[in-house]
């Protein structure tokens, strides 16, 4: 763990690989289960524009609520606030309860998941300034800017709520990547100073940056991206246990999990933290944490369009095929943006497979409206197999050339 905190002498783990998510770390991520699990069914039946901007809206407030605490355990460690935690482990638990409300346009449960998020920046923010620290990774989660626009939204209505919302997220991106780590010092020092009874108290005591702890961090990502395949798993399951078995449910339920399965190897073996063609390192955390956060939302809508699938076994609604399809693009083209930092590798890798991993499934999108269901799954699963044989023959002839010595 990179931690410059002057504020309490916590014991350091030896080593980086010696630290794993604590308990309270993977009771917090329940929460992520609960929450992915909403978010996904704004997409079930057959969703319209409205219903995948409202989507990526609340999947995007809830991923920022939790990297806010993930990052604050991250660093903090063993000096984490466990009643800081709880407290935003349960404002997240009322985010998650509040989704259906606000998908079905009720105005009270759009201001009590507007209020639990703006709380629980507020919440995420007075930790840091509790520790004195400043966090150079994701400076979002201890600056107020962002959540200006969701505090004005507790007063307004549709749609004008959601534009806010969409605001404060813009405004969190904005400040994630224009904001340097010197600034937020500055500004840190700056508050400090107008605040007399701090500057008595811990006169002593400055402000210092702090980073995340790299493989640590790396986990609890990784963790998130299991549970939005797990969600995958279980959209399949509850829409076959309520379907007719017959030969095309199986095959489709077959067609499902290669296709789950493989969305696993390439971001887990062929890829970091769960996201496909990262490398460890290669990326700062305020490039890469973004790009976790896409992957997931893609991952999380592709799991939602699977489940809908097993309700029109003969051929897709089109919402639906472009949902799927669309989703599994994404998740490539993200995959092709986690690659371009990474040196060393071939160029043709950019031709050869992203390209047609991104194009592919938007053409089976375009043209599919004919083709059954079964057999759209089972073409997204020889699209998404063609990186991981693509990975492994690369890995080979790399072995055979440093066998033969060329």
């Amino acid at each position: 763990m990179s931690d410059d905190s002057t504020t309490a002498p916590a014991p350091q783990p030896t080593s980086e690989e010696n630290r794993h998510a604590s308990w309270l770390e993977l009771f917090f991520d329940l929460v992520a289960v609960a929450g992915v699990a909403q978010i996904a069914h704004l997409l079930h039946g057959v969703p319209d524009v409205s219903d995948l901007g409202l989507y990526a809206l609340l999947f995007l407030a809830f991923w920022t609520a939790w990297i806010c605490f993930t990052l604050y355990a991250n660093v903090a460690y063993e000096n984490t606030h466990v009643r800081t935690v709880l407290a935003a482990m349960f404002g997240m638990a009322v985010m998650a309860a509040a989704v259906s409300g606000v998908h079905e346009g009720d105005d009270r449960h759009a201001r009590v998941f507007a209020l639990a998020y703006v709380l629980i920046r507020v919440l995420a923010s007075r930790a840091w300034q509790h520790r004195r620290q400043v966090l150079v990774d994701w400076p979002a989660a201890q600056m107020s800017l962002g959540v200006i626009p969701w505090t004005v939204s507790l007063w307004a209505h549709a749609p004008t709520r959601y534009w806010l919302w969409a605001l404060g997220i813009a405004l969190d991106l904005y400040v994630t990547f224009a904001v340097s780590a010197r600034d937020l010092a500055e500004h840190q020092q700056a508050r400090e100073r107008h605040d007399s009874r701090t500057a008595r108290r811990d006169s002593a005591r400055g402000t210092s940056l702090a980073r995340s702890q790299t493989e640590h961090l790396s986990e609890r990502l990784g963790l998130f991206v299991i549970i939005v395949l797990g969600e995958g798993v279980a959209q399949v399951v509850e829409a076959t246990s309520d379907a007719e078995w017959d030969k095309k449910l199986y095959m489709l339920a077959v067609a499902a999990f290669f296709l789950l399965a493989t969305l696993w190897t390439l971001s887990f073996e062929h890829g970091y933290a769960g996201v496909p063609q990262l490398a460890a390192g290669v990326l700062p955390a305020r490039a890469a944490l973004p790009l976790h956060c896409f992957v997931s939302g893609c991952l999380a809508a592709l799991a939602a369009a699977l489940g809908a699938a097993a309700g029109h076994l003969d051929t897709l609604p089109d919402a639906t095929r472009w949902l799927l399809c669309s989703s599994l693009a994404g998740y490539f083209m993200l995959s092709g943006l986690a690659w371009l930092g990474r040196a060393g590798r071939e160029r043709r890798w950019l031709l050869s497979v992203a390209l047609p991993c991104c194009v592919l499934p938007l053409v089976l999108a375009a043209f599919g409206a004919h083709v059954r269901t079964v057999t759209v799954v089972w073409l997204l699963v020889l699209i998404t197999l063609w990186p991981v044989l693509y990975e492994r023959r690369a890995t080979k002839s790399s072995k055979r050339a440093v066998r033969t010595g060329t």
